[in-house]
């Protein structure tokens, strides 16, 4: 069996860590999966059945004091230099945990980026993957190694060193897991899966043992920081099954697959939450044609995210515009949006607010959800002042202060605590 394992700079944070690390990896020689519920260490098995390739982080911490130093010098470092600073992190995690695996009488080397024959384009800091050349990897997997190779970096056509961006070493990993084919792609981390809310929120949240790529993409857009948007998107369309576990516990973690291998859906999977949105609002703008593309084709090109989105017929040809935005970009969208005053009677913009979702495959097939959803926030006095929907998701903008409690009582309504 193939498997591709990924820790991240939590689980390689210190010397006692990356021995932790390696005393996992060298009993993963020797794991059986069997089945997608209940992962397996056989001790009994004497002989080493499985080829292991280990995506490492940089260990934490690291990657923040190379931003940090480059930040000394200036506010806009030169991207391409950074990326030969920041590729420094993961080499040194991937060499010393090949170090301490070898100092267990393992066979292994570690490989950067350009190494493991991963190609992206030419775009520093946030660099795609094209393509992966998979002919070394194999080789040293069949002359008997355990490959640790960087995660988060590659190599461009033009020779140049790349960086993946935020959650590039998941990418790593689960890109690597499907040009290899590899029949399991485990994310480690400090978190034991993916939960049905926060449990800093919601003390009865409980661990999902399965989930859908689809569910985990909903959740993943929304802040849950066991694994970001693009990994679960690339493992989709690989078709990689993940298991999200903590490289701290024996816990078999959660099971991310495809719909089909989930007999029982429930419902709802989870709850989700974002207090990291702010509210934009355009009164009484003019209702014509183009008008929403020139609006957000603006913001497109500012590169602001934009979220929710609800229009209001007015009167009089005018419509009213509601979108949200990141907090964080809420200052770069005003000076967008300067040009549109004309445009609208009135431009309001709220960084108290949150969006609140429920997320589930099963409401694909059941009526009632939002229903339920409106009534138990309405009893405690949550006004819901946006509502946008997908296939297997509803989200509502409230008031950030009832943002917490709006997950406790929806969490509750749905029994996910049980």
């Amino acid at each position: 069996m193939l498997i591709v394992q990924k820790y991240g700079g939590t689980s390689m944070g210190s010397s006692e860590r990356i021995q932790n690390v390696a005393n996992r990896v060298s009993l993963s020689l020797y794991a059986s999966y069997k089945s997608h519920k209940q992962y397996v260490k056989d001790k009994d098995n004497v002989n080493r059945n499985n080829k292991l390739v280990v995506v490492v982080s940089a260990m934490s911490g690291v990657t923040d004091g190379i931003l940090e130093h480059a930040g000394f010098f200036t506010s806009t470092p030169n991207e391409r230099d950074l990326d030969m600073a920041l590729s420094s992190g993961e080499q040194m995690s991937a060499a010393l945990l090949s170090i301490a695996l070898n100092a267990k009488g393992l066979k292994s080397i570690a490989l950067n980026g350009r190494q493991a024959g991963i190609f992206t384009d030419s775009n520093h800091t946030k660099a795609r993957i094209q393509y992966i050349d998979t002919t070394n990897i194999y080789k040293l997997l069949d002359d008997g190694y355990i490959v640790v190779v960087t995660g988060f970096q590659g190599l461009s056509n033009s020779g140049e060193i790349t960086t993946l961006g935020r959650g590039g070493s998941d990418l790593s990993a689960v890109a690597l897991a499907g040009a290899l084919k590899a029949n399991v792609c485990e994310i480690y981390s400090d978190v034991d899966g993916v939960y049905t809310t926060d449990p800093r929120i919601e003390s009865k949240a409980k661990k999902i043992d399965r989930i859908s790529y689809d569910e985990m993409l909903e959740l993943a857009s929304m802040g849950a920081k066991v694994l970001l948007t693009r990994s679960v998107e690339l493992a989709k369309k690989l078709n990689v099954p993940i298991y999200a576990r903590s490289s701290f516990s024996d816990d078999s973690g959660t099971l991310i697959t495809t719909e089909e291998n989930i007999m029982e859906k429930p419902i709802v999977s989870g709850i989700a939450l974002d207090k990291n949105q702010a509210r934009v609002s355009l009164i009484s703008i003019q209702d014509r044609p183009g008008i929403a593309a020139e609006l957000f084709g603006k913001l497109s090109k500012a590169n602001i995210n934009v979220d929710m989105i609800v229009q209001t017929i007015g009167r009089d040809s005018k419509t009213n515009l509601d979108f949200t935005v990141p907090k964080n970009e809420l200052e770069k969208a005003k000076n967008t949006l300067n040009e549109f005053d004309s445009y609208a009677d009135l431009i309001d913009y709220d960084n108290e607010v949150a969006i609140v979702s429920i997320v589930g495959v099963g409401m694909k097939s059941h009526s009632g959800v939002a229903a339920k959803a409106f009534q138990v926030l309405a009893k405690d006095n949550i006004n819901i002042r946006m509502i946008s929907t997908s296939e297997i998701k509803i989200s509502m903008l409230i008031d950030l202060k009832y943002a917490e409690l709006s997950v406790r009582v929806l969490h509750a309504a749905y029994k996910l605590d049980q």
